[in-house]
Protein backbone atom coordinates (compact mmCIF):
# COMPACT_ATOMS: atom_id res chain seq x y z
CA UNK A 1 0.00 0.00 0.00
CA UNK A 2 1.22 3.88 -0.87
CA UNK A 3 1.71 5.96 2.39
CA UNK A 4 -0.32 9.10 2.65
CA UNK A 5 0.81 12.15 2.04
CA UNK A 6 -1.18 13.63 4.89
CA UNK A 7 -2.97 10.61 6.97
CA UNK A 8 -6.37 12.38 7.93
CA UNK A 9 -8.06 9.29 8.18
CA UNK A 10 -5.90 7.76 11.14
CA UNK A 11 -6.39 11.55 12.47
CA UNK A 12 -10.19 11.01 12.45
CA UNK A 13 -10.00 7.85 14.13
CA UNK A 14 -7.88 8.42 16.81
CA UNK A 15 -10.42 11.37 17.60
CA UNK A 16 -14.00 9.60 16.34
CA UNK A 17 -15.87 9.93 19.54
CA UNK A 18 -15.05 13.74 20.36
CA UNK A 19 -15.87 14.75 16.60
CA UNK A 20 -18.69 12.77 15.88
CA UNK A 21 -19.90 13.62 19.53
CA UNK A 22 -19.70 17.25 18.83
CA UNK A 23 -21.02 16.80 14.70
CA UNK A 24 -24.23 15.28 16.68
CA UNK A 25 -24.42 18.22 18.90
CA UNK A 26 -24.72 20.84 16.33
CA UNK A 27 -27.44 18.44 14.06
CA UNK A 28 -29.20 18.69 17.37
CA UNK A 29 -29.69 22.03 18.05
CA UNK A 30 -29.38 22.97 14.02
CA UNK A 31 -27.86 26.00 14.25
CA UNK A 32 -25.51 25.70 11.78
CA UNK A 33 -24.37 29.42 11.14
CA UNK A 34 -23.01 31.18 13.84
CA UNK A 35 -24.07 28.65 16.10
CA UNK A 36 -22.40 28.02 19.47
CA UNK A 37 -19.71 26.00 18.89
CA UNK A 38 -18.13 29.24 16.78
CA UNK A 39 -18.09 31.60 19.98
CA UNK A 40 -16.54 28.37 22.12
CA UNK A 41 -13.50 27.44 19.62
CA UNK A 42 -12.79 31.29 19.17
CA UNK A 43 -12.70 31.65 22.83
CA UNK A 44 -10.90 28.54 22.97
CA UNK A 45 -8.36 29.33 20.51
CA UNK A 46 -8.09 33.02 22.36
CA UNK A 47 -7.02 31.03 24.91
CA UNK A 48 -4.67 28.61 23.76
CA UNK A 49 -2.48 31.72 21.60
CA UNK A 50 -2.88 33.92 24.36
CA UNK A 51 -4.85 36.74 22.41
CA UNK A 52 -7.66 39.18 23.45
CA UNK A 53 -9.88 38.06 20.08
CA UNK A 54 -9.85 35.31 17.94
CA UNK A 55 -12.87 36.18 15.06
CA UNK A 56 -13.15 33.39 12.76
CA UNK A 57 -14.44 33.24 9.08
CA UNK A 58 -15.16 31.12 6.21
CA UNK A 59 -11.28 30.47 4.61
CA UNK A 60 -8.06 31.64 5.54
CA UNK A 61 -8.41 34.36 1.72
CA UNK A 62 -11.08 35.54 3.20
CA UNK A 63 -9.29 36.30 7.07
CA UNK A 64 -6.17 38.22 4.94
CA UNK A 65 -8.83 40.00 2.62
CA UNK A 66 -10.95 41.23 6.06
CA UNK A 67 -7.71 42.31 7.50
CA UNK A 68 -6.64 44.53 4.55
CA UNK A 69 -10.23 45.61 4.34
CA UNK A 70 -10.10 47.05 7.75
CA UNK A 71 -7.18 48.62 7.26
CA UNK A 72 -8.26 50.59 4.53
CA UNK A 73 -5.83 49.19 1.96
CA UNK A 74 -6.50 49.42 -2.00
CA UNK A 75 -5.91 51.89 -4.61
CA UNK A 76 -2.58 53.36 -4.74
CA UNK A 77 -1.05 51.25 -1.62
CA UNK A 78 1.70 48.79 -1.96
CA UNK A 79 1.72 45.75 -0.18
CA UNK A 80 4.87 44.27 0.56
CA UNK A 81 4.65 40.14 0.56
CA UNK A 82 7.23 37.04 -0.51
CA UNK A 83 7.65 35.66 -3.77
CA UNK A 84 7.65 32.50 -2.16
CA UNK A 85 4.31 31.63 -1.21
CA UNK A 86 0.80 30.62 -2.05
CA UNK A 87 -1.52 33.07 -4.15
CA UNK A 88 -3.91 33.49 -1.62
CA UNK A 89 -1.35 36.48 -0.31
CA UNK A 90 -0.89 38.06 -3.27
CA UNK A 91 -4.38 37.42 -4.46
CA UNK A 92 -5.99 39.10 -1.36
CA UNK A 93 -3.67 42.54 -2.65
CA UNK A 94 -5.34 42.65 -5.57
CA UNK A 95 -8.75 42.37 -4.30
CA UNK A 96 -8.82 45.40 -2.30
CA UNK A 97 -7.12 47.42 -4.88
CA UNK A 98 -4.01 47.67 -3.75
CA UNK A 99 -0.30 46.09 -5.81
CA UNK A 100 1.67 43.48 -4.49
CA UNK A 101 5.07 43.85 -3.92
CA UNK A 102 7.14 40.97 -4.27
CA UNK A 103 10.30 40.22 -1.48
CA UNK A 104 12.34 37.25 -1.72
CA UNK A 105 13.20 34.89 0.73
CA UNK A 106 16.08 33.40 2.53
CA UNK A 107 17.93 30.92 1.58
CA UNK A 108 18.03 28.54 4.34
CA UNK A 109 14.85 28.94 5.99
CA UNK A 110 12.08 30.36 3.19
CA UNK A 111 11.05 33.01 4.80
CA UNK A 112 10.64 36.44 3.39
CA UNK A 113 13.99 38.37 3.71
CA UNK A 114 14.06 41.49 5.65
CA UNK A 115 17.01 42.79 3.70
CA UNK A 116 15.63 42.92 0.56
CA UNK A 117 11.83 43.87 1.97
CA UNK A 118 14.16 46.82 3.40
CA UNK A 119 15.39 47.24 -0.63
CA UNK A 120 12.12 46.90 -1.57
CA UNK A 121 10.13 49.33 0.60
CA UNK A 122 12.93 51.98 -0.33
CA UNK A 123 12.52 51.14 -3.75
CA UNK A 124 8.93 51.99 -3.58
CA UNK A 125 9.26 55.40 -2.07
CA UNK A 126 11.64 56.30 -4.21
CA UNK A 127 9.65 55.81 -7.53
CA UNK A 128 6.59 58.07 -5.49
CA UNK A 129 4.00 55.93 -7.76
CA UNK A 130 2.84 53.71 -4.68
CA UNK A 131 2.16 54.22 -0.52
CA UNK A 132 3.93 51.82 1.30
CA UNK A 133 0.85 50.29 3.54
CA UNK A 134 1.40 46.94 4.76
CA UNK A 135 3.93 44.55 4.84
CA UNK A 136 2.32 40.28 4.82
CA UNK A 137 5.09 38.04 6.25
CA UNK A 138 4.17 33.89 5.72
CA UNK A 139 5.32 31.48 7.87
CA UNK A 140 6.06 29.22 5.09
CA UNK A 141 5.67 25.53 5.66
CA UNK A 142 4.86 26.14 9.50
CA UNK A 143 8.35 27.91 10.88
CA UNK A 144 7.13 31.65 12.44
CA UNK A 145 8.62 34.22 10.51
CA UNK A 146 11.39 36.90 13.00
CA UNK A 147 8.79 39.42 13.85
CA UNK A 148 10.78 41.08 16.09
CA UNK A 149 12.77 41.87 12.89
CA UNK A 150 9.71 42.38 10.86
CA UNK A 151 8.34 44.68 13.57
CA UNK A 152 11.07 47.50 13.39
CA UNK A 153 10.99 47.41 9.34
CA UNK A 154 7.21 48.18 10.33
CA UNK A 155 7.67 50.80 12.77
CA UNK A 156 10.66 52.64 10.36
CA UNK A 157 8.24 52.66 7.46
CA UNK A 158 4.62 52.95 9.09
CA UNK A 159 3.51 49.94 7.94
CA UNK A 160 0.94 48.15 8.69
CA UNK A 161 2.07 44.23 9.84
CA UNK A 162 -0.12 41.14 9.08
CA UNK A 163 1.06 38.25 9.90
CA UNK A 164 0.29 35.24 8.00
CA UNK A 165 0.03 31.92 9.76
CA UNK A 166 -1.69 29.95 7.55
CA UNK A 167 0.69 27.52 7.86
CA UNK A 168 1.73 27.79 11.30
CA UNK A 169 -0.93 27.49 14.18
CA UNK A 170 0.79 26.00 16.74
CA UNK A 171 4.31 26.86 16.38
CA UNK A 172 6.35 29.17 18.90
CA UNK A 173 8.34 31.97 18.03
CA UNK A 174 11.04 33.13 21.22
CA UNK A 175 8.46 30.94 23.82
CA UNK A 176 5.55 33.26 22.40
CA UNK A 177 2.38 31.16 20.86
CA UNK A 178 2.11 31.76 16.66
CA UNK A 179 -0.91 34.41 16.59
CA UNK A 180 -0.13 36.88 18.89
CA UNK A 181 3.32 37.74 17.61
CA UNK A 182 1.86 40.57 15.17
CA UNK A 183 -0.83 43.20 15.76
CA UNK A 184 -2.64 41.41 13.30
CA UNK A 185 -3.03 37.51 12.67
CA UNK A 186 -4.64 35.54 10.02
CA UNK A 187 -4.82 31.10 9.70
CA UNK A 188 -6.69 28.76 7.69
CA UNK A 189 -8.30 25.63 9.02
CA UNK A 190 -8.13 24.49 5.71
CA UNK A 191 -7.97 19.96 6.60
CA UNK A 192 -4.28 19.55 5.45
CA UNK A 193 -2.99 22.26 7.78
CA UNK A 194 -1.79 21.58 10.63
CA UNK A 195 -5.58 22.72 12.49
CA UNK A 196 -7.43 21.32 9.99
CA UNK A 197 -11.65 21.04 9.68
CA UNK A 198 -13.14 19.15 7.57
CA UNK A 199 -13.94 21.80 5.01
CA UNK A 200 -12.87 25.30 4.86
CA UNK A 201 -12.57 27.79 7.73
CA UNK A 202 -10.32 30.94 8.83
CA UNK A 203 -9.74 33.30 11.49
CA UNK A 204 -8.41 36.95 12.76
CA UNK A 205 -6.21 37.14 15.80
CA UNK A 206 -5.43 40.28 17.62
CA UNK A 207 -5.42 42.06 21.09
CA UNK A 208 -7.09 45.07 19.83
CA UNK A 209 -11.03 45.17 20.52
CA UNK A 210 -11.96 47.93 17.88
CA UNK A 211 -9.97 45.82 15.43
CA UNK A 212 -11.91 42.91 16.12
CA UNK A 213 -15.00 44.12 16.27
CA UNK A 214 -14.62 45.85 12.42
CA UNK A 215 -13.80 42.65 11.92
CA UNK A 216 -16.75 41.04 12.97
CA UNK A 217 -18.91 43.49 11.23
CA UNK A 218 -17.12 42.98 8.12
CA UNK A 219 -17.41 39.32 7.83
CA UNK A 220 -21.17 39.58 8.17
CA UNK A 221 -22.34 41.98 5.29
CA UNK A 222 -20.94 45.22 7.44
CA UNK A 223 -23.19 44.91 9.53
CA UNK A 224 -23.74 47.05 12.68
CA UNK A 225 -25.60 46.71 15.78
CA UNK A 226 -28.49 44.80 14.24
CA UNK A 227 -28.71 42.49 11.52
CA UNK A 228 -30.32 45.37 8.89
CA UNK A 229 -28.26 47.69 10.24
CA UNK A 230 -25.69 48.26 7.60
CA UNK A 231 -23.10 50.52 8.51
CA UNK A 232 -20.26 49.23 6.23
CA UNK A 233 -19.69 47.44 2.62
CA UNK A 234 -18.62 44.33 3.61
CA UNK A 235 -18.69 40.79 2.85
CA UNK A 236 -20.21 37.13 3.62
CA UNK A 237 -17.39 35.08 5.59
CA UNK A 238 -17.95 33.01 8.37
CA UNK A 239 -17.40 29.57 10.30
CA UNK A 240 -20.04 27.19 9.58
CA UNK A 241 -20.74 25.44 12.95
CA UNK A 242 -20.19 22.27 11.96
CA UNK A 243 -16.62 23.43 11.27
CA UNK A 244 -16.01 25.31 15.10
CA UNK A 245 -17.41 21.58 16.45
CA UNK A 246 -15.12 19.93 14.29
CA UNK A 247 -12.31 21.95 15.35
CA UNK A 248 -13.11 22.60 18.89
CA UNK A 249 -12.65 18.12 19.40
CA UNK A 250 -9.49 18.67 17.76
CA UNK A 251 -7.99 21.41 20.26
CA UNK A 252 -7.56 19.64 23.38
CA UNK A 253 -4.89 17.20 21.93
CA UNK A 254 -3.51 19.83 19.03
CA UNK A 255 -0.13 20.39 21.51
CA UNK A 256 0.39 16.67 21.57
CA UNK A 257 -0.19 16.65 17.58
CA UNK A 258 2.72 19.25 17.33
CA UNK A 259 5.06 17.65 19.39
CA UNK A 260 4.55 14.41 17.21
CA UNK A 261 4.98 16.76 14.35
CA UNK A 262 8.37 17.58 15.75
CA UNK A 263 9.22 13.96 16.36
CA UNK A 264 8.76 12.90 12.72
CA UNK A 265 10.66 16.22 11.43
CA UNK A 266 13.52 14.82 13.52
CA UNK A 267 13.76 11.47 12.18
CA UNK A 268 14.19 13.41 8.78
CA UNK A 269 16.62 15.31 10.29
CA UNK A 270 18.70 12.49 11.44
CA UNK A 271 18.10 9.88 8.66
CA UNK A 272 17.90 11.41 5.00
CA UNK A 273 20.92 11.29 3.18
CA UNK A 274 24.15 14.02 3.58
CA UNK A 275 22.93 15.49 -0.22
CA UNK A 276 19.98 16.06 1.07
CA UNK A 277 19.23 20.09 2.27
CA UNK A 278 17.11 19.68 5.32
CA UNK A 279 14.63 22.51 6.25
CA UNK A 280 15.95 25.81 7.92
CA UNK A 281 15.62 26.60 11.49
CA UNK A 282 15.70 30.13 13.63
CA UNK A 283 17.48 29.90 16.78
CA UNK A 284 14.16 30.59 18.99
CA UNK A 285 11.25 29.03 17.07
CA UNK A 286 9.45 25.85 17.03
CA UNK A 287 7.80 25.25 13.72
CA UNK A 288 4.29 23.27 13.36
CA UNK A 289 5.90 21.42 10.59
CA UNK A 290 2.60 21.88 7.92
CA UNK A 291 5.82 20.41 5.84
CA UNK A 292 8.97 18.92 5.59
CA UNK A 293 10.36 20.60 2.61
CA UNK A 294 14.00 19.56 1.45
CA UNK A 295 16.27 20.67 -1.85
CA UNK A 296 17.63 18.27 -3.87
CA UNK A 297 19.66 18.57 -7.16
CA UNK A 298 17.03 16.45 -9.12
CA UNK A 299 13.93 17.23 -7.89
CA UNK A 300 12.01 15.53 -10.05
CA UNK A 301 14.03 12.65 -11.07
CA UNK A 302 13.31 11.76 -7.44
CA UNK A 303 9.75 12.47 -6.85
CA UNK A 304 9.16 10.32 -9.79
CA UNK A 305 10.98 7.66 -8.63
CA UNK A 306 9.77 7.88 -4.94
CA UNK A 307 5.99 7.59 -6.43
CA UNK A 308 7.47 3.97 -8.24
CA UNK A 309 7.64 2.92 -4.38
CA UNK A 310 4.26 4.32 -3.29
CA UNK A 311 5.73 7.48 -1.51
CA UNK A 312 4.12 10.74 -2.04
CA UNK A 313 5.65 14.04 -2.66
CA UNK A 314 4.37 17.48 -2.97
CA UNK A 315 6.14 20.67 -5.10
CA UNK A 316 5.44 23.71 -2.75
CA UNK A 317 5.65 25.51 -4.88
CA UNK A 318 6.89 25.28 -8.94
CA UNK A 319 6.70 28.78 -9.69
CA UNK A 320 7.01 31.76 -7.42
CA UNK A 321 4.49 34.54 -7.18
CA UNK A 322 6.08 36.91 -9.11
CA UNK A 323 6.71 34.66 -12.44
CA UNK A 324 3.22 33.63 -12.61
CA UNK A 325 0.95 34.76 -15.51
CA UNK A 326 -1.55 36.96 -13.11
CA UNK A 327 0.90 38.83 -11.28
CA UNK A 328 3.90 39.47 -13.80
CA UNK A 329 2.64 43.03 -14.38
CA UNK A 330 3.88 43.65 -10.93
CA UNK A 331 7.14 41.67 -10.96
CA UNK A 332 10.56 42.26 -12.56
CA UNK A 333 10.69 39.41 -14.51
CA UNK A 334 13.12 35.85 -14.31
CA UNK A 335 16.37 36.63 -12.27
CA UNK A 336 14.83 39.45 -10.23
CA UNK A 337 14.13 37.39 -6.82
CA UNK A 338 17.03 34.72 -7.51
CA UNK A 339 16.22 33.05 -4.44
CA UNK A 340 12.64 32.35 -4.62
CA UNK A 341 13.49 31.12 -8.39
CA UNK A 342 16.30 28.52 -7.58
CA UNK A 343 13.74 27.10 -4.27
CA UNK A 344 11.09 26.69 -6.82
CA UNK A 345 13.16 24.73 -8.92
CA UNK A 346 14.49 22.40 -6.63
CA UNK A 347 12.16 22.05 -2.81
CA UNK A 348 10.25 18.77 -2.99
CA UNK A 349 7.81 18.50 0.34
CA UNK A 350 7.65 14.96 1.86
CA UNK A 351 5.14 12.73 3.89
CA UNK A 352 4.39 14.84 7.05
CA UNK A 353 1.19 13.63 9.67
CA UNK A 354 1.20 13.45 13.08
CA UNK A 355 0.40 9.76 13.06
CA UNK A 356 3.63 8.75 11.02
CA UNK A 357 5.70 6.49 12.80
CA UNK A 358 9.41 5.86 12.70
CA UNK A 359 9.11 2.63 10.40
CA UNK A 360 6.85 4.92 7.57
CA UNK A 361 9.92 7.44 8.08
CA UNK A 362 12.64 4.33 7.32
CA UNK A 363 10.82 3.53 4.15
CA UNK A 364 10.89 7.03 2.87
CA UNK A 365 14.57 8.11 3.51
CA UNK A 366 15.66 4.19 3.04
CA UNK A 367 14.09 4.92 -0.43
CA UNK A 368 15.89 8.47 -0.93
CA UNK A 369 18.94 7.25 0.22
CA UNK A 370 19.04 4.32 -2.57
CA UNK A 371 17.56 6.61 -5.46
CA UNK A 372 20.36 9.16 -5.09
CA UNK A 373 22.85 6.63 -4.46
CA UNK A 374 21.47 4.93 -8.26
CA UNK A 375 22.19 8.31 -10.16
CA UNK A 376 25.00 9.09 -8.01
CA UNK A 377 24.09 12.02 -5.84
Amino acid sequence: MSIPFIDLKAQYLRLKPEIDAGIERVLNHGRFILGPEVGEFEAALASRVGVSHVVSCANGTDALTLALMAENVGTGDAVFIPAFTFTATAETVLLVGAEPVFVDVDSENFLIDGDDLERKIEAVKAAGELTPRAVIPVDLFGLPADYEALAKIAEAHNLFLLADAAQSMGARYRDRAVGSLAPATVSSFFPAKPLGCYGDGGALLTDDAARAELWRSLRGHGTGKAKYDVVRIGMNSRLDTLQAAVLLAKLPGFAAEIEARERVAKYYDRHLPAAVARPGRMAGSDSAWAQYTIRVADRDGLAAALREDGIPTAIHYPLPMHLQSAYRDYGAGPGSLPVSEELAAHVLSLPMHPDMVDATGKQICDAIARHMDARGA
